[in-house]
């Protein structure tokens, strides 16, 4: 079964996957070096980093067919290290945020895709859509009439050459996209921005470096919170990106396989000279839009990024920045999800309140894991406000035997606690009173306490009090955390000796 499953994501779509990352590994040149240049280091450093991580992350990640390498969002993060301490401290905290990485992957972490909803991945999607798209601009500005032909061009290439019959559904459009242009460009010497421009490339193949940093308490200190605040964006946007290939592909992928896998791929990489990375989702997209599914995608990407900047950078410095562009805006409103525009009229409030945040933290600060976090922390609040009110109380009185009945139904948690204790009338002229919880679910401390609060009064003012109807779940955290019927513990709360 196990064999079955490995040669099914290595060799069960061999065609498409060696032509998407063709497409992948053209694609990751250009932004390997400006993610380079973001983190003020030579572009060497980000192609490395790009080759290593891909193909490692091929053999032992946790989602088939998405593309990791060195991304924007981990770059942001470098450049002050790099600027105050150099390349060597770089390469340190790569290999450490490599390591708690997979310190993350052993203590499951990847199982907390769970707490993010579907509201906050809709958000960060479009956000990472409107970045693409904003990364874009630099090359469409100040620039010849040439280069806006050229990415309409490769635009309409993209869209079209699908609907040619038999060979529309064999290579995949971006390819032929970027062939097409560079031809064209070179035939008749158009002089426009190429990847040649954005830096030179490497002319050699990469060695194993070991960083030359002291062993030391003060190193440590110095890469620790970098590693920390490298390994938690990191996790977070390759698991954000495996959760959508997931969907593009209507595959499950092994959440904290990946974390561990992303550890193994940044210590690999920082032991050859390069940056730390993660998941790309541009490039992810990119390659199931070409057609990859399997782990070969990401290792023919990875491969062919090193064969070709090193052995072809010839060829490849002439392929023009418009095809690129063109390529990218392609991906852009790919990711974008367009249905979350008509669903700003249906959708309730507080859903739309968490995308829209999600969005405009992540495109205001460029920082994906602060978006996130955001849009975490809405959601968290609309719903426990939500299921606050849940809770009600049904009251009823027996005449005979003076008792006062609160039979409470619904949630009760640190947000719906007050209301439970303002529930009781402690002036009320009665005898007995019962508490029925046998349709309620005490969930934290905040609701024992202030079943705690309650009775304790009601007692105070002499009356009889009773609580019943307890599950297990609630009568173990009263059980632990109540004092309600433990007198000795009531003594101490009320300053006794």
């Amino acid at each position: 079964m196990l064999l079955m499953s490995t040669k099914q994501e290595w060799f069960g779509n061999i065609r498409g996957d060696i032509l998407s990352g063709i497409v992948v590994a053209l694609a990751l040149i250009p932004e390997a070096i400006a993610f380079s240049i973001i983190a003020g280091v030579d572009p060497k450093v980000g192609l490395y980093a790009s080759f290593c991580i891909a193909v490692v992350i091929a053999i032992v990640g946790g989602r088939a067919g998405m593309i990791s390498a060195a991304t924007g969002s981990m770059a942001l993060l470098m450049v002050t290290l790099v600027k105050d301490y150099g390349l060597q401290y770089l390469l340190a905290t790569t290999i450490l945020t490599g390591v708690l990485q997979i310190v993350a992957g052993y203590l499951k972490l990847g199982s907390l895709m769970s707490f993010v909803s579907r509201t906050v991945v809709i958000g960060f999607v479009n956000a990472l859509a409107i970045l693409i798209f904003m990364a874009q601009l630099p090359e469409l500005v100040n620039v010849t009439w040439h280069v806006y032909a050229l990415t309409a061009a490769g635009l309409g290439i993209i869209y079209l050459f699908p609907y040619i019959p038999k060979l529309g559904s064999l290579i995949p459009s971006p390819l032929v996209t970027i062939v097409v242009l560079t031809g064209i460009t070179f035939l008749y010497g158009i002089d426009v921005r190429t990847v040649g421009d954005m830096g030179a490339l490497p002319d050699t193949l990469p060695i194993f470096l070991w960083p030359e940093v002291p062993l030391n308490l003060e190193t440590l200190t110095i890469i620790f919170p970098y590693a920390a605040a490298l390994a938690a964006v990191g996790l977070l946007e390759s698991l954000m990106t495996a959760t959508i290939v997931d969907d593009m592909t209507d595959t499950d992928s092994d959440k904290n396989r990946e974390c561990k896998g992303q550890g193994i791929a940044n210590i690999a990489s920082g032991c050859i000279g390069g940056m730390a990375g993660c998941a790309m989702i541009g490039q992810s997209v990119i390659n199931v839009k070409s057609g990859g599914r399997g782990r070969l995608s990401t290792m023919i990407a990875g491969v062919l990024l090193l064969i070709m900047v090193v052995f072809l950078s010839d060829m490849i410095s002439i392929i023009p920045m418009a095809a690129l562009v063109a390529v990218m805006i392609m991906v852009s409103i790919s990711t974008f999800n367009w249905e979350s525009i008509p669903g700003l009229k249906t959708l309730p409030l507080s859903t739309n309140i968490v995308m829209l945040t999600t969005v405009i933290v992540v495109v205001w600060t460029h920082n994906l894991a602060l978006g996130v976090f955001t849009g975490v922390l809405l959601a968290s609040l609309f719903f426990a406000n939500k299921i606050s009110h849940f809770m009600y109380c049904e009251k009823s009185y027996e005449e005979t035997s003076s008792t006062r009945v609160y039979k409470f139904i619904g949630q009760i948690f640190f947000n719906s606690a007050d209301r439970f204790a303002d529930t009781f009338d402690y002036k009320e002229n009665v005898k007995n009173i019962i508490i029925d919880v046998g349709r309620a679910h005490f969930w934290d401390i905040s609701a024992v306490y202030a079943l705690d609060k309650a009775v304790i009064k009601l007692r105070k003012m002499g009356k009889d009090v009773e609580v019943v109807g307890k599950n297990r779940a609630t009568q173990t955290i009263i059980d632990r955390f109540g004092i309600h019927d433990k007198p000795a513990e009531i003594e101490k709360v009320m300053g006794g000796h």
